[in-house]
C-alpha cells in the first residue's frame, strides 16, 4: 500500500510549518501534501470558517485517497479539525490520524484565556510579532527556524478562528474514532490540559509525549516527530486492507 500524508497546520502559521516533514517524507518516496486553511498562508485573503476549514481537509484527503490509504496529520488547531473530520458522522476515507498538540477541548476557561492573550499580543505596535520571534530564536534549530513565518502569519484570522473552535464537539468526534490515531505532546505544551480525558475518549491510541519540547513539537524536534510519522506509516502499511478506510 502507498500510504499517502496529509498535513494540516496550526493557527497563525501556515503550510511551511511542515517544510522539515514534507522533506524528510520526499527522501522516503511517501507521497505528502500541506494544506493552507482559510485566512492562512496563500489564502490569507480569506475570511475562516470552521465550514470551509473542515472542506479543506476534506478536499485533500479525497484527493490523496484515489492512491491509498491515507494518513492524516494536523498540529494545533489542524489538530482540534482533523479529529473533529476524522470522528464525523459521514466516515471519511483516513486510515490513520496523528493529532498533535492538540489534546485540550476549546472551550471555556482554557479558550477565553488564550482568545484574551492573543488579543493582548494583537494590540501591541507590532502585533506581538517581536515576541513569536524571539520564542522561536529561543526553542526551534536554526536550519527550520524560517517555517513558521515563511508564509507569514495569519494575525487578522486568529481571533475569528479560535472563536469558532468552540463550536467542536470534540469529546464526541473522539470517540467515534476508531482508526490507528496517535496522540504527540510536548513535555511542556500548554494543550496538554485534557491529555487524560482525550486517551479514556480512544483507549486503543497511543500517546507519545516529547522530552524538553514545548507546544511547537513538529519544529523543536523534527527527527522525533519524523519518526513518529515513520512508525505510523509503517503500522498502516502492514495493516490489513479491511482495516483501513477507502472512499
Amino acid at each position: 500500500m502507498n500510504v499517502q500524508i496529509v498535513l494540516v497546520h496550526g493557527i497563525r502559521t501556515s503550510a511551511t510549518m511542515w517544510r522539515p516533514q514534507l522533506a524528510f517524507l520526499a527522501e522516503q518516496g511517501v507521497a505528502a501534501v500541506a494544506v493552507d486553511l482559510p485566512g492562512h498562508g496563500t489564502r490569507m485573503h480569506e475570511d475562516f470558517t470552521l465550514h470551509e476549514a473542515l472542506h479543506t481537509i476534506d478536499a485533500a484527503v479525497r484527493s490523496a485517497a484515489e492512491h491509498g490509504p491515507v494518513l492524516l496529520v494536523g498540529h494545533s488547531m489542524g489538530g482540534l479539525l482533523s479529529l473533529a473530520y476524522a470522528g464525523g458522522a459521514q466516515t471519511p476515507p483516513v486510515a490513520g490520524l496523528i493529532a498533535a498538540s492538540c489534546t485540550a477541548l476549546p472551550h471555556g476557561a482554557g479558550l477565553t484565556t488564550y482568545r484574551m492573550l492573543a488579543r493582548a499580543l494583537d494590540a501591541l505596535p507590532d502585533r506581538g510579532l517581536w515576541l513569536a520571534d524571539r520564542i522561536i530564536e529561543a526553542t526551534i534549530p536554526e536550519e527550520n527556524r524560517g517555517d513558521f513565518a515563511a508564509g507569514g502569519y495569519a494575525l487578522d484570522a486568529q481571533d475569528t478562528a479560535l472563536g469558532s473552535l468552540a463550536a467542536l464537539d470534540l469529546a464526541t468526534a473522539v470517540a467515534r474514532i476508531e482508526i490507528p490515531l496517535w496522540f504527540v505532546n510536548g513535555q511542556y505544551d500548554q494543550l496538554r490540559l485534557n491529555e487524560s480525558l482525550f486517551q479514556r475518549l480512544a483507549p486503543h491510541a497511543e500517546l507519545i509525549v516529547v522530552p524538553r519540547t514545548t507546544h511547537l513539537v513538529t519544529a523543536m524536534r523534527p527527527r522525533v516527530f519524523n519518526a513518529v510519522l515513520r512508525l505510523a506509516i509503517a503500522s498502516l502499511e502492514t495493516s490489513s486492507p479491511a482495516d483501513a478506510r477507502t472512499p
